[in-house]
């Protein structure tokens, strides 16, 4: 299996060029493959990376894109781009349409709504399992939206920040809301600093291919390609780059849980919040990590979720 990689962000964070940059780091001197819904943008790039272009049109429901990526698979590209895999959920002919178009079909009423979603839904899972048979590395771009949500604090109702499992400062990948649990790792890009990257989901031993202070680079694609091989991660550095910050301390998700026990999880997941944007990046990532666990274990903690 390959890696699975997610770079998420809204417009003007770099989302394309990393990708880019990342795939021409893993595929060394092999072109890698593009598969592009934006009509042909990814074409801008063709004069600084060496890739052969797809273009993905409607309707972008799950087997379309399955199609196309097996394609490429077989086709032996060391990497696959897919820019943009959000159209699976959110565009024309994607998983959101597929479900209306079920529950017109089934009689448009309210008893049929849970069961509209079992089709598309389940040719997302088909979709998803092959996926994770694919031999090339993915790298798949997400649109992101910001977003908040009203909590009670004390009494005293704030806009914070909305959180999931797989969000970062409030921006949610648009996307089926369990495919990004699928990813080896995944990146929140800014728009007011393209390119740098925020870890979403990221493994300790990779941290440091990431350094905050610069953009994903064709670096990074190597040190991952040779870390997916089995092999040591080459040492060298970026010469200005910093060492990576210390993970979250075993003391900040105790106390977390602590504040589980004492206040239960809504409130104790509100006074965090409250402190998010004091928190550095890889302790965000911990603590999304930790919610994510939190609701895929069989607690009582997870009907509060």
């Amino acid at each position: 299996m390959g890696l699975l990689i997610g770079l998420a962000g809204g417009t003007g964070s770099g989302k394309t060029l990393s990708a880019m940059r990342l795939a021409a780091g893993i595929s060394g001197d092999k072109p890698f493959a593009v598969i592009d819904t934006e009509a042909g943008r990814a074409k801008h790039y063709a004069d600084q990376f060496k890739f052969d272009h797809g273009d993905l049109m409607p309707p972008f429901n799950p087997a379309h894109y399955l199609d196309a990526i097996v394609a490429a698979d077989k086709a032996g590209y060391p990497v696959i781009v897919i820019d943009s895999m959000s159209h699976e959920w959110a565009g024309d002919g994607g998983i959101l349409d597929m479900q209306e178009a079920e529950f017109q079909r089934m009689g448009a009423r309210e008893a049929v709504k849970m069961a509209s979603w079992i089709k598309p839904k389940g040719e997302h899972k088909r979709m998803v399992a092959r996926l994770l048979q694919v031999r090339a590395h993915l790298i798949l771009c997400f649109r992101a939206e910001a977003k908040i949500e009203m909590i009670k604090v004390n009494g005293e109702t704030k806009i914070v920040p909305k959180t999931t499992p797989t969000s970062l400062d409030g921006w949610v990948p648009i996307c089926e809301k369990t495919l990004p649990f699928e990813l080896t790792a995944s990146f929140l890009l800014m728009a007011d600093n393209p390119g740098h990257p925020k870890p979403i989901k990221l493994e300790r031993q990779l941290r440091e291919f990431f350094p905050a202070d610069r953009p994903i680079d064709e670096e990074a694609g190597k040190r991952l390609a040779e870390w997916a091989r089995g092999g040591t991660a080459p040492t060298t550095s970026h010469p200005s780059s910093q060492s990576a910050p210390e993970p979250a301390s075993t003391k900040v998700l105790a106390d977390f849980r602590e504040a589980i026990e004492k206040l239960g999880f809504s409130e104790a997941k509100a006074l965090a919040f409250a402190e998010w944007d004091q928190l550095d990046g890889h302790t965000r990532a911990e603590l999304s990590s930790l919610f994510a666990s939190l609701k895929a274990a069989a607690t009582p903690e997870r009907a509060l979720l």
